[in-house]
């Protein structure tokens, strides 16, 4: 029996674990262990049953083709004319796939969400039951959008499980929805995806123009086979577009703003997100469509400047943040910068590696901060906390593992990944990749200058969390404690991947002229396009370890000068002196570079104030046109009531008025008389009889 010919039944058992606590648990009111018991089944069983599939198309199949499952045909049309004036058939199968890319995304997403769900036992263990059971079917449904997003053979199917992740996203960060500005959150998330989402809808759109298939397989093919490099306009197109909906669902520059606020919902939702599913989408989307970038030089450098910038602009409003949640949600989006940047350059295999072990160490930090969070009772304030190292040593020893690991420190999994994209980047630079030479050189600075600020943000973080004395009062600290067991092995666990999973993963090779050692590298190979000239490995030996001790000293002066600020300055006076001397920039940095204000000047105000202006009418007008008179006198009152009652209302109106007026008439054909109804028959027989022999004379 071929497991994965059952690849399907992945994303399907967490769909079920969601129905059964959406429906019937949070209806009925089942018990937490019923609820929970459901969702880690739901949950764990697409994590065994996944691994056992890949597992085993990995020792059964050709691993340099795709296995493809058809579940059923989805949509069916006909023939439409595509750009090169032949005619492509739309048939578009609800199909999933086996391939070395989905593999490692199924391998990872269901392990890091298995955690996940484990966690949240603990973490939401005092929430009614009824919410409890609605928090685990929210979770359930994330993982299965997920799953259906990566194991997709197609965009359309792929396209379905993008817009599950950004609904269940919407769920999990409003969750609170009766704070307000919860539920704000989550409106925002929405609304700033869907806008990347528009974008990625025309580029499925272009992309049957173009190619005939929205098949991952067929697109592969048609670009492989062009070798002339008629598709590069086309594949600019299709590229740039889907660029779009990454830079909304992975939270790039200008589209970033909603991913800090997603901090709103439950701590493991904010570790599921920034880990395992949602804002890794965009990533795993341009890496299983790295064909049209290849051929496409104006589409990677777009991708690699956006990520560039991304990755230091977010790197610096972490600085100076306070709330701890908020610290890591921008370092999320500094790091897919760098998974952005790696891709722009032709690294893919770089910037899936980095994914993966990104969800080792940011799920563990993002897990130790809710540890935190939990044992000061709500807090998120690092003002407020202090000295948790004595009181919380599990979390505190793996918070700092993770801590090192993102920071760039050997042998650590955040080390070996972050390594390999500044190598990919400089070496683009130093081969001159499609002319853009300087550029990339300069992305290779920023890149340089963010794992600096990286590791200063995130051992800020660590001091002034874990060290010195507790800031929160007395009766706080009476309450401070280690989180229980469900809460702390998924730390050890992430704490154990994140020490040792880059090295096992993607050993780097290349530092010693290995090829070949790195599994990722060899596994991956066959998913990536290689179109054009191959550099391969173009740095010396020497220049391979300077790159590696520069990366690692500026990391290591980032630690060196939080330790400073933060560690040996308890009272953080350096810190408080060094704002006082650059006020502006400080402000600059704490507000966040008044992107939200600007968003809300430039686009919701005006927005608003249209909406005011054809929306809220004088209530003069609405008497008036209820009683049949109008008010002339009401000024621009007046003019938005006309609009609204009878441009909007009238057209909505004219569609029922027509239909009724319609029915009115037609009725009358039925009397419920039966020599009536013969009467027509002959009477049409004989009108058919007579424009027969009129036609044939």
């Amino acid at each position: 029996m071929k497991l994965y010919d059952f690849i399907w039944l992945v994303p399907l058992f967490p769909l079920l674990g969601a129905v059964f606590n959406g429906l019937v648990s949070n209806r009925r009111g089942l018990s937490k262990k019923t609820t929970q018991t459901v969702a880690l089944l739901g949950a764990g069983a697409a994590w065994l049953y996944g691994w056992a599939a890949v597992l085993q198309w990995f020792f059964t199949e050709d691993r340099t083709e795709p296995y493809v499952v058809k579940a059923f045909t989805w949509v069916t049309g006909g023939d439409l004319t595509i750009a090169d004036g032949s005619t492509a058939a739309v048939d578009i199968a609800a199909s999933f796939q086996v391939d070395p890319l989905s593999a490692v995304m199924v391998g990872f997403v269901t392990f890091v969400g298995f955690l996940i769900h484990l966690y949240s036992i603990g973490y939401m263990h005092g929430e009614p039951d009824r919410d409890y059971a609605r928090y685990f079917s929210y979770l359930n449904l994330f993982m299965f959008a997920m799953l259906t997003l990566v194991t997709g053979s197609n965009l359309p199917v792929l396209f379905v499980g993008w817009e599950g992740v950004g609904l269940c996203s919407y769920l999990l960060i409003g969750f609170y929805y009766e704070k307000g500005w919860c539920a704000a959150a989550g409106m925002k998330a929405f609304i700033f995806n869907r806008i990347g989402d528009f974008g990625f809808l025309l580029a499925i759109f272009f992309a049957f123009h173009f190619f005939g298939t929205l098949e991952f397989k067929g697109l592969f093919d048609a670009v492989a086979s062009d070798h002339g490099g008629h598709f590069g306009t086309a594949a600019t197109i299709v590229g740039v577009l889907l660029f779009v909906g990454a830079i909304g669902k992975s939270a790039q520059i200008p589209l970033f703003v909603w991913l800090p606020d997603a901090m709103a919902g439950p701590t493991p939702v904010s570790a599921l997100i920034h880990a395992a599913t949602m804002v890794t989408a965009g990533v795993y989307m341009v890496a299983r469509c790295n064909y049209f970038y290849q051929l496409s030089p104006t589409a990677m450098l777009t991708v690699a400047i956006i990520g560039g910038v991304t990755a230091v602009f977010a790197a610096t409003i972490g600085l100076v943040q306070n709330d701890i949640k908020k610290v890591l949600a921008y370092s999320t989006v500094s790091q897919l910068g760098y998974m952005f940047l790696a891709a722009g350059v032709g690294g893919y295999i770089a910037a899936i590696f980095h994914v993966v072990t990104h969800a080792f160490f940011k799920a563990c930090l993002f897990l130790g901060s809710g540890s935190v969070i939990h044992a000061c009772d709500g807090e998120q304030d690092m003002r407020k906390m202090g000295g948790l190292k004595k009181y919380m040593p599990t979390t505190f020893w793996t918070f700092l593992v993770a801590t090192i690991a993102i920071a760039g420190i050997p042998p650590l999994a955040g080390f070996v990944s972050k390594d390999a994209i500044l190598a990919k980047v400089f070496e683009a630079g130093y081969t001159d990749l499609n002319h853009f030479g300087g550029i990339y050189y300069l992305l290779w600075f920023l890149g340089l200058a963010g794992a600096a600020l990286t590791a200063f943000y995130m051992f800020r973080l660590v001091f002034m969390t874990f060290y010195g004395d507790f800031r929160g009062g007395e009766e706080a600290e009476h309450h401070l404690h280690e989180s229980p067991w469900t809460m702390t092995l998924p730390l050890q666990i992430l704490a154990v991947l994140s020490l040792v999973g880059g090295v096992l993963i993607g050993f780097p090779g290349q530092l010693f002229h290995l090829e070949g050692w790195s599994f990722i590298d060899r596994f991956l190979g066959p998913v990536i396009l290689t179109h054009g000239e191959h550099h391969g490995h173009a740095l010396s030996f020497g220049l391979e370890w300077g790159l590696v001790i520069l990366s690692v000293a500026v990391a290591a002066a980032g630690i060196a000068v939080a330790y400073r600020f933060y560690r040996i300055d308890p009272g953080f006076t350096r810190a408080a002196h060094l704002a006082s001397r650059f006020p502006l920039a400080y402000k600059l940095l704490l507000n966040k570079y008044w992107i939200d204000e600007l968003y809300a000047a430039t686009v919701i105000r005006p927005t608003l104030k249209l909406s005011d202006l054809l929306w809220e009418f004088d209530a003069r007008v609405v008497d008036g046109a209820v009683n049949g008179t109008r008010n002339l006198t009401v000024g621009s009152s007046w003019m938005s009531g006309i609009f609204d009652l009878e441009v909007i209302d009238g057209l909505v109106n004219l569609v029922g008025t027509s239909y009724d007026v319609a029915s009115r008439q037609f009725r009358r054909l039925q009397v419920g008389f039966a020599q009536g109804y013969a009467m027509v028959m002959v009477f049409g027989a004989a009108l058919l009889l007579g424009i027969f022999f009129v036609v044939n004379l």
